[in-house]
C-alpha cells in the first residue's frame, strides 16, 4: 500500500551499483536538460529562465510519483509550441500576463491529468488512433522546426492566426538575412549532427552551447544601442519607429482594459443592463486588438528592412542615418525595440541575455474564470497529447526492459508535476523521448537519476546563469530543430496507407489540417479524431455482407470477390460481418433483400452470423419484422453460427419462436447440410 501511495519507495534500499549508475545517468541528462530547457522555453514564448524552472521541481515530482523508472519529465518541444499558441491570442509575448497565463495553463493541464489518473481514465488515449498520432506528430515536428527559421535568418516572424502565412513572411525577408546569425545556426546544426555521428557518447548539446557562448562573447556578437529619437536623422524613419511604439503601447492598454472589464463582468448578475454594455465594449476592444496586431506585424516586417549606419559628429555625438548599401555581412543598425521613450537598435545578433539566478519563488497562478474557460479545451488536448507522448515513450522503453507499466499512475505523476510546478514558476511539462532514451541507454536503474539531473539544473540556476548571457538564440533554435526533425516519420505514414487505405487518409488529413490550422495545433488533433470516428461509424453503418459461393476445396468465400458460382438457385447463403444494432439495422435489411432479388427462385436465405458480435433492441426488432415479411413472401430466414451472447439475446426476446427453433442452427456446416436437404433441386420440384 505504501509503495502504491509513494511509488518512489520501490527505489529503496538502493544498492551501491544502482546508485552509481543513477548518478552517472543524472549528470549526463543534466548536460542535455539545461540547454534543451532554455531552447524549449523560447519556443513557448517565455524567457529562458522559465525552462530552467520547469526542469527543477516538476522533474523531481514526476520521477517520484510516476510509473516508469526511465521516463524523464520536463520541457518538451510540442507542448512548448502549443502553450505559446494557446496563450498568444490572450496576451503579448514576453509580457507579465503572458507568463502568468503560461503558469495557469500548466496548472490546468496538471489538474486534468491528475483527475484522469485518479479516475482510471487512461483508456481515453484510445480515442486518438495511431494514424492520427502519426499525422499530428509529423506536422507538429515540421511546424516546430520551421517556426524557428526566423531565428536562423535573424529576421522577425509575425505571430498571427496562420502559421503558413507567417512562414511566408519570413521567407520573403531572405534578402535582409543577418549573415553571422545564419552562420551560428548552421554551424550549431552541423556540429550537433557531427558529434552525434562520430562521438555519440559525448554531451553534444552541451558542447555546442559552450562553443557558441564562447565564440559569441569573443566576437561581440550582440551589439545593442539605446538612442534618443533625435539621434535618428531621417524624419520618416523616426516617425515609423514612433508609430510602432505608439501602437504597441495602445495594445498594452487594450489588454489592461479587457482584463479590467473581464473582472467586472464576473461581479455582475446575469441580466444586468450594464453587463450587456460591458460585453459590447469587450467585443469592440477585441476587434481593435486584432486590427492593431495585424498592423504591428506588418510594421515590424517593414521596419526590419530599414538599415541605419552611425556617424560621429565633431562634438562626439552619434547620429544614425539610412544605409546606402545593405548585405548579409554589412554592419547596419536595425530596430530592436524600445525602452521608455528611447529606441533600441541592434547591430548584431540576438543572445539569451541576462538570466536571473536563484531558486524559483512560490506564487499562486492567476485565477480568472473567463481565462480558464478559454484555456480549458486546449488544456485538455495538451493533457492528452502529453500523456500519449509519455506513454509511447514508456512503452518503447518497457519493451526492452520488461518493466510493468501503469498508465494511470503515470498520469498521476505527470499531473502532480505540472500542479506543483505551476506554483513555482514552471510552464507545462511532459515526458521527453530524447532524454528518456539517453537515460535508458547509459544504464539508469531507478527514477533517482532524474532527481540528480534536477539537482544539476539547480546548480546552474544558483551559480552559472551569468555565463550564459552571450549564448546566441540561433544556437538554441538549432538545438530544437535537431531534436524535432528527428521525429518526422514519413515511412510510418506510407506504411499505414499500405496496410489500410482509410488509415492512410486519416493520417494525411490530420497532417494537412494540423499544418493549415497552426498555430492552433490542438484543432488538428480534434479534426483527426473526428474523422476517425466518422470513418468508424461509416464502417459500422455499412458492415461487409457477401453472398457466398463454394471453392473447389469445399470452403466458403465471397462469390463476387472470388468469381464463384452461387451454392444454389433455390436458397441463398449470406455472410454479415457486423453487430446487428440500431446504426446498421436498416443496412442489414437492405442487404438481405438485395441478395434475394438476385435469386428470384430462392425459398430460403441462410445468414452466417459468426461475425455478429451483438444485437440490440433495434436489431432484434428488425430481425423479427424481416422474418415475418419474408415468411409472408414464402421465404424462410435461417441463422447459423451465432455467438452465445447473440443467441441469449434472441432467447430473451422470444425471437426463436418467430424464426423457428429448427431455423437457428449451431454451425454453418450443419446449416448447409440442412439447406441442401430441404431445398435441393429434387425436393423443390417435388414440392412444386
Amino acid at each position: 500500500m505504501l509503495k502504491k501511495i509513494f511509488p518512489f519507495f520501490r527505489w529503496f534500499p538502493p544498492s551501491a551499483e544502482n546508485l552509481r549508475a543513477d548518478v552517472i545517468a543524472g549528470i549526463t541528462i543534466a548536460m542535455i536538460l539545461v540547454p534543451q530547457s532554455m531552447a524549449y522555453a523560447s519556443l513557448a514564448g517565455l524567457p529562458v529562465v522559465y525552462g530552467l524552472y520547469a526542469s527543477f521541481l516538476p522533474v523531481i515530482v514526476a520521477s517520484m510519483w510516476g510509473a516508469s523508472r526511465f521516463l524523464h519529465t520536463g520541457p518538451v518541444a510540442m507542448l512548448s509550441l502549443m502553450s505559446a499558441a494557446a496563450i498568444e491570442p490572450l496576451a503579448s509575448r514576453g509580457s507579465d500576463e503572458f507568463i502568468q497565463l503560461s503558469l495557469l495553463l500548466a496548472l490546468l493541464v496538471g489538474v486534468l491529468r491528475l483527475a484522469l489518473g485518479l479516475f482510471r481514465m487512461g483508456v481515453l488515449i484510445n480515442l486518438a488512433s495511431h494514424p492520427v498520432i502519426l499525422g499530428f506528430t509529423n506536422a507538429a515536428a515540421l511546424i516546430i522546426g520551421l517556426s524557428l527559421l526566423n531565428g536562423f535568418l535573424g529576421v522577425p516572424m509575425p505571430r498571427s492566426d496562420s502559421f503558413l502565412a507567417d512562414l511566408l513572411q519570413v521567407v520573403q525577408q531572405v534578402s535582409t538575412v543577418h549573415g553571422p546569425t545564419l552562420i551560428f545556426g548552421l554551424g550549431a546544426l552541423a556540429l550537433l549532427y557531427w558529434l552525434r555521428a562520430k562521438f555519440p557518447k559525448l554531451p553534444g548539446v552541451l558542447i555546442v552551447v559552450i562553443a557558441g557562448t564562447v565564440i559569441s562573447a569573443s566576437i561581440g556578437f550582440e551589439k545593442i544601442k539605446v538612442v534618443n529619437p533625435q539621434q535618428v536623422e531621417d524624419v520618416r524613419v523616426r516617425a515609423k519607429f514612433e508609430s510602432l511604439m505608439a501602437e504597441d503601447e495602445r495594445l498594452k492598454q487594450i489588454k489592461e482594459q479587457q482584463k479590467s472589464i473581464g473582472g467586472q463582468l464576473q461581479d455582475l448578475k446575469r441580466g444586468d443592463q450594464q453587463m450587456y454594455t460591458m460585453q459590447a465594449d469587450l467585443l469592440r476592444l477585441k476587434g481593435e486588438e486584432s486590427s492593431l496586431k495585424h498592423s504591428l506585424y506588418k510594421k515590424q516586417v517593414e521596419i526590419h528592412k530599414i538599415g541605419l549606419v552611425s556617424e560621429v559628429q565633431d562634438d562626439g555625438e552619434v547620429f544614425y542615418q539610412l544605409a546606402e548599401q545593405m548585405g548579409p555581412f554589412t554592419t547596419v543598425w536595425r530596430w530592436s525595440g524600445y525602452t521608455e521613450d528611447k529606441f533600441k537598435l541592434s547591430g548584431g545578433g540576438a543572445v539569451v541575455g541576462s538570466i536571473p539566478s536563484g531558486l524559483p519563488g512560490f506564487s499562486v497562478p492567476t485565477m480568472d474564470l473567463g481565462v480558464i474557460s478559454d484555456l480549458f479545451a486546449v488544456a485538455f488536448i495538451m493533457a492528452m497529447i502529453g500523456f500519449m507522448e509519455a506513454t509511447s515513450i514508456s512503452r518503447a522503453l518497457a519493451a526492452k526492459t520488461r518493466e510493468k507499466l501503469d498508465p494511470n499512475q503515470e498520469l498521476i505523476g505527470q499531473g502532480l508535476a505540472n500542479i506543483v510546478g505551476s506554483f513555482f514558476q514552471s510552464y507545462v511539462v511532459s515526458g521527453s523521448f530524447s532524454r528518456s532514451a539517453v537515460a535508458a541507454s547509459i544504464g539508469a536503474k531507478t527514477g533517482f537519476y532524474a532527481i540528480i539531473s534536477a539537482l544539476g539544473v539547480l546548480l546552474v540556476m544558483m551559480f552559472l546563469t551569468d555565463y550564459l548571457y552571450h549564448l546566441p538564440k540561433a544556437v538554441l533554435a538549432a538545438i530544437v530543430m535537431s531534436a524535432v526533425f528527428g521525429l518526422i516519420d514519413y515511412k510510418s505514414m506510407v506504411h499505414a496507407w499500405r496496410v489500410r487505405r482509410n488509415d492512410g487518409i486519416v493520417g494525411l488529413i490530420t497532417f494537412v489540417t494540423t499544418l493549415v490550422m497552426a498555430p492552433k495545433l490542438a484543432d488538428g488533433v480534434l479534426v483527426g479524431v473526428a474523422f476517425t470516428i466518422f470513418l468508424f461509424l461509416a464502417g459500422t453503418m455499412k458492415p461487409r455482407s457477401d453472398i457466398l459461393g463454394r471453392r473447389a476445396d469445399g470452403s466458403l468465400a465471397g462469390a463476387a470477390s472470388h468469381d464463384l458460382a452461387p451454392i444454389s438457385e433455390n436458397y441463398v447463403v449470406m455472410r454479415f460481418d457486423g453487430s446487428l444494432v440500431f446504426i446498421n439495422a436498416a443496412h442489414f435489411e437492405q442487404a438481405v433483400l438485395k441478395s434475394l432479388s438476385e435469386f428470384p427462385q430462392a425459398q430460403a436465405i441462410l445468414i452466417i452470423g459468426q461475425g455478429i458480435n451483438g444485437v440490440d433492441a433495434t436489431g432484434e426488432e428488425k430481425l423479427r419484422a424481416l422474418t415475418r415479411d419474408l415468411k409472408a413472401a414464402g421465404v424462410t430466414l435461417m441463422l447459423a453460427g451465432l455467438k452465445r451472447q447473440v443467441r441469449e439475446a434472441l432467447e430473451r426476446a422470444d425471437l426463436q419462436k418467430v424464426i423457428g427453433e429448427e431455423n437457428i442452427i449451431s454451425n454453418k456446416l450443419t446449416a448447409l447440410k440442412v439447406m441442401e436437404a430441404r431445398y435441393s433441386e429434387g425436393k423443390v420440384r417435388q414440392g412444386a
